[in-house]
């Protein structure tokens, strides 16, 4: 049985106050705040190891390296992969959705097409267009239902011989919506066959679920460390290693060369081919022990526990008149996005934010998706293993104390 109120203790911004009150931070969707032990293993680096990694002969030069690659292994293991070189470091998801856009699409030809979702936070769709734009590519997009929920049965007719690639999210940044990949990557599979490269946006996934890439079905998985109680700056691309072999270089500089000359510069193999320059070596020892500390957690009862959590606020939330719930019959995990009827969502959160309760508004960088909607934004409401259920009172309350104010 998990000791929330041990557990919240690792937690050390749990205890600030803000505007004189406690903080309810319900914003975990955006960052989630970092356990003790990240934030020594960060100190102890600088105080004890600090170096440049790789091709160092000095003993702290190869500490830091070793810790650096033992990371690696870490997150090859936790994501079910096999080889620790189809993990290629990178500063988030953003920089690994635009390392794909820009390599992939190199090899493919004009009126090739990418298969995006209508629910995809910008960062995957924005470098699509960008190499669509250069290569004259065909964008083409899965339509959600006013469920929030993909129309799976569209899949047929939207990929043809000339899809190449389909990258889509696990878990709907904006709604909290699981798509069911379980699904939708067999599927896709069978109608677009062996050229087909398949990309999942595990940002917000792989805090809420086991993941496995190999049972997935998946070629990429990418995500932001700082989704997963690890520091910002640092994210993590996994690629089948077969397909990483044969693409380009994304950056050039150092350390993924393997010679150089003016006549002509050979590369690195992957995943050091895909990491030029100095990497953000504390941000990547922090990564490992967030992953440390997450193992040591039955993770079975941590996703039961935000699954309670998710629902009792989704009822609470739904309980209060003049409250819309967004996706509300859809299969969710970790957010829950939110209206008050005829208020701005940023008045909601400016005002709740005055009573210590920290949500995000705003269109989430899924302006698509609210288009569909045919709102400006929402209030979101997000959770994680340390959100208690009063905290979520404590939400329900203070939306209830607001809306008068805000409906004048």
């Amino acid at each position: 049985m998990m000791d929330l109120a041990a557990l919240r203790k690792e937690f050390p911004v749990l205890e600030e106050k803000v505007n004189g009150k406690p903080l309810i931070y319900l914003d975990n969707a955006a960052t989630t705040q970092k356990p003790r032990c990240v934030i020594e293993a960060m100190s102890d680096y600088y105080l004890h190891h600090n170096a440049n990694v790789h091709r160092g002969v000095h003993t702290l030069s190869q500490r830091a390296t070793d810790m650096f690659e033992n990371v690696r292994a870490k997150v090859r293991d936790y994501l079910c992969a096999d080889k620790s070189s189809e993990i290629i470091y990178t500063r988030g998801t953003t920089e690994g959705l635009n390392l794909l856009a820009e390599t992939l699409t190199q090899s493919m030809k004009e009126g090739d097409e990418i298969l995006l979702t209508e629910s995809e936070h910008h960062s995957n769709i924005v470098p699509w267009q960008i190499a669509a734009t250069k290569r004259r590519l065909v964008v083409k997009v899965i339509p959600i239902d006013d469920n929030g929920e993909l129309q799976t049965d569209k899949l047929e007719s939207l990929i043809t011989k000339r899809t190449k690639i389909l990258s889509l999210a696990q878990v709907s940044n904006s709604l909290g919506v699981v798509h069911p990949l379980d699904k939708i990557i067999p599927m896709a599979r069978t109608i677009g066959g062996k050229d087909l490269k398949i990309i999942v946006d595990g940002a917000q996934g792989i805090v809420h679920s086991k993941v496995d890439v190999k049972k997935l079905g998946c070629d990429f998985y990418c995500f932001s460390a700082h989704k997963l109680y690890a520091p910002m700056g640092i994210g993590i691309v996994y690629g089948r290693e077969e397909i990483l072999s044969t693409l380009p270089p994304y950056q050039g500089g150092g350390e993924m060369i393997e010679s150089v000359d003016f006549d002509k510069t050979t590369f690195n193999v992957p995943p050091y081919k895909f990491e030029a320059g100095t990497p953000s070596v504390a941000d990547v020892i922090g990564l490992g022990a967030a992953l440390d500390f997450l193992n040591s957690l039955n993770m079975d009862e941590v996703f039961a526990h935000e699954h309670d959590i998710l629902n009792y606020a989704q009822e609470g939330l739904k309980s209060i008149e003049g409250v819309k719930v967004y996706a509300e019959k859809a299969p969710k995990a970790g957010c829950l996005s939110f209206n008050v009827e005829n208020v701005h969502p940023f008045d909601v959160g400016t005002l709740l934010d005055q009573l210590g309760v920290a949500i995000r508004t705003g269109h989430h960088c899924a302006q698509p998706v609210m288009k569909h909607f045919d709102i400006p934004g929402t209030a979101r409401a997000s959770f994680a293993l340390y959100t208690t259920r009063e905290e979520i009172d404590i939400l329900l309350s203070s939306l209830q104390r607001v809306i008068p104010m805000l409906s004048r």
